[in-house]
């Protein structure tokens, strides 16, 4: 009989809908027999919340690892805190050596608060970043999964004044590299990769834009050169309608609402982040802290059920970046 296949939930931050998401997903009916789940985070607070939102409490298959009881955030829903972070900054921390050193096979991410962690003094620009910090990778990637559509980004949290001028033609083939890596993992052999345009009609030739030719084409050249089978630039108004049906497996967009736009209109209560490059299994509802609902028991755990399924699909299979 094969070991269970341990799944850590990271609770984020407590005052949004992490926990109550994080509760819901967990102790639904129909997870493979082999799963166990361990959500990290709070216990009392954990226990709380079911309570308070009458939702089924932790046990079985699913059990609670606080890793420093000391932090203790207090519960105040849709409130701003930095202790909530901190907590949060700590969980994330333990989670990742957890998975680092095989006490867990995946994790997986509610959403923090970018404006808390500040406010704590935790310098991230995100998840992505923390992640690769803690597991010293330099090359990596968030890829967006939605209904049909797998979607990368060249760049991610820049200023759209800022991406014509930080789009290098690096970071087109690093994006390109990348997800022709990951396409394997994912169940997509000898996968097609669109590449997004960045201005309208693709720049027309140079007439709406140049970056196409100066940056984004030389990228795609120097992809196809290693091997990727990648396509474009492709108009980004025409793209995502030729992956729906079927013609590319992934879409490497420029920056961050050009490919999570269309992705979100499909499937908004279902994306799921996976994080590329890492030698651990992370994977995260596509949505942030919820403060406005936090609290009331409406929180849909659609998009968590969703990455949770990810996850154990991809602790399933060989890693192309775990270190031996």
């Amino acid at each position: 009989m094969s070991a269970p296949l341990r799944i850590g939930i990271t609770l984020g931050d407590v005052n949004g809908i992490g926990p109550e998401i994080a509760l819901r997903a967990a102790v639904r009916r129909g997870w493979p027999a082999a799963v166990r789940f361990v959500l990290v985070g709070s216990e009392p607070l954990v226990k709380a919340q079911a309570q308070a939102l009458r939702l089924r409490l932790p046990g079985g298959r699913v059990s609670i690892w606080d890793p420093d009881p000391s932090l203790a955030p207090a519960w105040k829903p849709g409130r701003l805190r930095a202790d909530a972070s901190r907590a949060a900054d700590a969980w994330i921390r333990a989670a990742v050596a957890a998975c680092l050193d095989g006490r867990l096979d995946a994790m997986v991410t509610a959403p923090i608060c970018k404006e808390g962690f500040q406010k704590a003094g935790i310098h991230v620009p995100g998840h992505t970043e923390l992640l690769a910090e803690l597991t010293g990778t330099r090359r990596y990637a968030m890829m967006l999964f939605g209904g049909p559509l797998r979607v990368v980004l060249a760049t991610r949290h820049l200023p759209l004044a800022d991406v014509a001028r930080k789009l290098k033609k690096a970071d087109v083939f690093e994006a390109i590299r990348i997800t022709g890596e990951a396409l394997p993992w994912l169940g997509c052999r000898g996968g097609r990769i669109g590449v997004c345009g960045l201005n309208p009609h693709a720049g027309d030739g140079g007439a709406i834009g140049r970056e196409e030719i100066t940056t984004i084409a030389p990228g795609l050249r120097a992809a196809r050169r290693a091997g990727f089978n990648a396509v474009g630039p492709v108009p980004a108004d025409v793209i995502f309608h030729q992956a729906v049906r079927g013609e590319f497996d992934a879409v490497v967009a420029m920056y961050h609402d050009q490919g999570l736009g269309p992705l979100k209109m499909l499937a908004f209560e279902t994306g799921v982040n996976v994080t590329l490059g890492l030698p651990i299994v992370r994977t995260s509802p596509d949505h942030g802290t919820a403060f406005d609902i936090a609290g009331r028991g409406r929180a849909n755990p659609s998009s968590m059920v969703e990455a949770v399924r990810q996850a154990i699909a991809l602790a399933r299979r060989r890693n192309p970046w775990r270190r031996p």
